[in-house]
């Protein structure tokens, strides 16, 4: 077995066919098939069923696939880290950021470690969920996990400092003439919150239950810049993190009383190379608190 044909198959479960996944690959559709068949040939296994709209990954194969990815992942970082030099960075750095921590300060670091090394290619992606930003970590596909500090958080995690939470007010709201808004004065509001199993909405819970406060649910939403809009519309009361507050916004968001933050942490894969010791250090650099903006 090799990478390649590694790299193919999982080509082929994410295209879904093998045709889309040789214009995926840049290589000819003849190439792709032989890999495969000779990877399931090898292994003794089926790793894909063929169905009248493509290419499945068989029970088998979802096994397969997911430590290939791992394999796959290991091989870009060994890469990455050969070819570094002084000056010059390339492969590919995988970041995961829980869903309203560090919406302003991952880009800001991104952009400059970009700056520095242009070759460097950056993927990164938004979970909501500490279970799955977990899960992501133990598959050892991430190179680095942005999100908040937690019971669970490793003992070698790396505190950036804590995001400062404001609540999100309607057009209108009485509370805006406020400098601060005190929490037990929303009693009766609705709340617009986060899916279940993120960790924003652990943080509501336990704001709303050492307040007094009904966790009255008006909607749901997955996007931190969606609750503050349709908190802005006048929906329900939003809590987002500072730095989360869409452009636009910022006079209908105000800190609250008792203050309410969270520390972040940065998690870093074990061996670090120099692209995850780079972005971490700028990770470093960025302001960490919100207590500096003004809200009115």
């Amino acid at each position: 077995m090799s990478l390649r044909q590694y790299e193919y198959a999982l080509a082929v479960a994410e295209a879904g066919s093998v045709t889309a996944a040789a214009e995926l690959l840049h290589v000819a559709q003849p190439s792709v098939s032989q890999q495969i068949r000779g990877l399931e040939r090898e292994l003794g296994v089926e790793l894909f069923a063929r169905t009248p709209t493509g290419l499945v990954p068989t029970v088998i194969g979802r096994a397969f696939l997911r430590e290939a990815e791992v394999a796959v992942s290991a091989s870009r970082r060994a890469r990455a880290t050969a070819r570094a030099g002084a000056d010059d960075l390339v492969g590919e750095l995988v970041v995961a950021a829980q869903m309203g921590f560090g919406t302003r300060q991952l880009p800001g670091a991104l952009g400059a470690l970009r700056r520095r090394f242009p070759r460097l290619e950056v993927t990164v992606f938004e979970e909501p969920s500490s279970a799955e930003l977990d899960r992501l970590c133990r598959r050892g596909v991430l190179d680095l996990a942005l999100m908040a500090a937690c019971e669970r958080s490793p003992a070698d995690a790396h505190h950036l400092g804590d995001e400062d939470f404001v609540v999100m007010l309607g057009d209108g709201h009485r509370q805006l003439a406020a400098d601060r808004v005190e929490l037990r004065a929303l009693a009766g509001e609705p709340w617009v919150r986060f899916d279940r199993d993120s960790a924003l909405d652990g943080v509501l819970l336990h704001v709303l239950r050492d307040n007094d406060l009904p966790p009255t649910t008006a909607a749901r939403v997955s996007q931190t810049a969606t609750a503050a809009r349709w908190a802005a519309q006048g929906l329900g009361v939003a809590l987002v993190p500072a730095s989360a507050v869409p452009p636009g916004h910022e006079h209908l968001a105000r800190p609250v009383s008792p203050a309410v933050s969270q520390p972040v942490i940065a998690v870093v894969r074990r061996g670090a190379g120099p692209a995850e010791t780079a972005l971490l250090g700028l990770l470093r650099q960025e302001t960490w608190s919100g207590a500096a903006q003004s809200w009115v």
